[in-house]
């Protein structure tokens, strides 16, 4: 995640302990192809979100050694590295080392990594880390060796002394993942920026500008490299803050307020969700009024039984963000640190002093009276941006998961009773699931005709739903959307297109929309469970389950936060394999009800 962001000291991780100190050739290009691996994937940091930042590079270790080809997952639903890699090496693979930051997780049951190296003619993978979700972990490793290939990862079959700052850089690069699959909790960064004296604000409460241009310039990229950035009712009332990356394109990170009281104003740069997605997190019941309010402009509302930060948190994590970044002033961040919420600290320290006795301090009372109560840093690096100190350090280490967890076959092996997939309620939401091919954002293109008759290939179910909103309208500038749907790199980027179109130009949307988008969607599901064997198979492997996409904040498609949701895309998908098992029940009430006639 940081592998651009200056670190000047290594991080530490606790790795198994060295027992081969020889310095060996090999063993250092193996280290320096998967840093470089590790660092390729560093440039689509929180494009890839929910899926690891991944990486491939494809070489020889020969006296020379020299590089082939390489590639980096750009997006979920977009071409694999592996794949890029050895489209880019060609001939040149044959008998030589694919070097990949983690191994790849086959989260669309097709194995598309390994059948990429074992066709290109690869005969040994380093891979830098095991896949860190559990029910992924290990199982590309062994595909690939049951078919021949040496595999060696890191720490486990190569362990010198050339390898671990290799190791660091894997680890780094994919904190977020590995803080949620490990603790359960998306990765979360406090950013704050202060004087020399230890001040965000002069005793007014002005506080612009503290830093210099240039160390707000890195904000903007940290914020695009988070998932969702989150202040407090404060900061919105003082500061009126938009908390977009402002760089003209690229992610957008989700913007969340935390206000008790609903005490905020009613002109915001935040009320205006055109730009970016607004949630406000609050007590339940609380400002009732000016929560519809914010609804009407489009603003989510979301009430808790008692607000606080690890709530909100685990909230977030249920959501599927991997990275949070927190722009809060001192008592939200006090109380984020006193939650055990925040892994990492970035304070951007100016030389300036503005003293005033009670002028605000970055971080509020933790109740600690003794300087041994302090909280420490550790693996802290310091950088110079402008005039500015960057002071870079975790409060938590980042979770070291190289002691192996069982899978699902090894749990099962040592308990025959346990599975993971005996539920008759099958959920899945994002596309790292067990069951995530079901999402319209996995990277299966379907092939469909247009308008015309012509048959048009789409990206993925999502690319064709979104663009079908305005396929038909009768606004003549309609199709030029469309056109731009079909041309998103990811899956991600035509919905936030399409939602976003819909939003704001609701002339351009289709006059039936609303009535037909349920036969739009079941369409392109049919086609994309029609043509690829393994997706029809593990569609019908469910038979006599509930499907339910656990979206919490899709109240039409999805489950909803409460299961209030009406899980349209899960109860299609129950249709569509009634229709392919050939069952009397694909048109019964409960399983069709609301649906078109398709």
């Amino acid at each position: 995640m940081a592998m651009s962001m200056g670190f000047t000291t290594p991080i530490k991780c606790n790795t198994i302990p060295i027992i081969n100190c020889n310095y060996d050739h090999n063993h250092a290009l193996d280290a320096s192809y998967v840093k470089r691996a590790a660092d390729l994937s560093d440039k689509s940091a929180c494009f890839t979100s929910p899926h690891p930042n991944f990486g491939c590079v494809i070489g020889t270790t020969s006296a020379a050694g020299k590089v082939f080809g390489e590639g980096y997952l750009y997006a979920q639903g977009t071409k694999p590295a592996e794949v890029q890699a050895v489209e880019a090496a060609g001939e040149f693979c044959r008998g030589a080392t694919a070097y990949v930051n983690m191994e790849p997780g086959d989260c669309h049951g097709d194995y598309t990594a390994v059948s990429a190296f074992v066709k290109a003619g690869i005969t040994r993978v380093v891979m830098g880390l095991r896949h860190p979700l559990q029910h992924l972990r290990g199982k590309a490793i062994q595909a690939l060796r049951s078919e021949g290939l040496q595999v060696d990862v890191l720490g486990e079959d190569i362990r010198s002394i050339s390898i671990e700052d290799a190791l660091k850089s894997c680890l780094v690069v994919n904190a977020p993942l590995l803080y949620r699959s490990a603790c359960q909790v998306p990765f979360s960064v406090l950013k704050y920026a202060m004087t020399l004296d230890g001040k965000i604000a002069a005793t007014s409460g002005h506080a612009s500008w503290i830093s210099s241009k240039k160390s707000r310039s890195r904000v903007f990229e940290l914020r695009g490299r988070s998932d969702a950035v989150i202040v407090g009712g404060n900061t919105v009332r003082k500061d009126n803050p938009r908390l977009t990356p402002r760089h003209g394109g690229g992610h957008i990170p989700m913007r969340i307020v935390m206000s008790q009281t609903l005490d905020l104003p009613e002109v915001a740069n935040l009320w205006d969700v055109r730009e970016a997605s607004t949630i406000v997190v609050t007590q339940r019941g609380a400002r009732r009024s000016f929560q519809k309010f914010l609804a009407s402009k489009g603003v989510e509302v979301v009430e808790f039984d008692i607000l606080n930060p690890k709530d909100v948190v685990d909230y977030l994590y249920d959501r599927g963000y991997l990275s949070l970044l927190w722009e809060c002033g001192g008592t939200l961040s006090a109380s984020a640190i006193s939650s055990g919420v925040i892994h990492k600290v970035h304070a951007f320290v100016a030389p300036k002093i503005i003293g005033g006795k009670n002028a605000p301090s970055p971080v509020g009372e933790l109740g600690m009276v003794e300087m041994t109560q302090a909280l420490e840093l550790i693996d802290v690096s310091y950088e110079q941006i402008g005039s500015d100190v960057l002071i870079s350090g975790y409060l938590q280490p980042i979770p070291d998961l190289t002691p192996v967890i069982p899978s699902v076959d090894e749990t099962s092996a040592i308990d025959p009773s346990l599975s993971a997939y005996d539920s008759p309620i099958i959920f899945f939401y994002k596309t790292w699931d067990p069951y995530g091919s079901f999402s319209n954002f996995s990277p299966h293109p379907i092939r469909l005709p247009d308008e015309n008759g012509d048959y048009v290939t789409w990206p993925s179910v999502e690319h064709y739903y979104q663009a079908h909103k305005f396929v038909g309208s009768n606004n003549p500038n309609a199709r030029s959307y469309v056109e731009a749907i079909h041309s998103a790199k990811s899956p991600e980027e035509a919905a936030r297109m399409g939602r976003r179109t819909q939003r704001e130009h609701p002339d351009m949307v289709r006059a039936d929309w609303e009535s037909i988008k349920t036969e739009v969607m079941y369409k392109a599901l049919k086609c994309k469970f029609s043509i690829y064997p393994h997706l029809n198979s593990m569609l019908l492997s469910t038979s006599g389950c509930i499907l339910v996409e656990a979206s919490p904040h899709d109240l039409f498609w999805g489950g909803g936060r409460d299961g209030e949701g009406l899980n349209y895309l899960g109860r299609l998908l129950m249709k569509l394999r009634s229709e392919f098992l050939g069952d009397d029940d694909a048109h019964k009430p409960e399983m069709s009800a609301g649906f078109c006639d398709i």
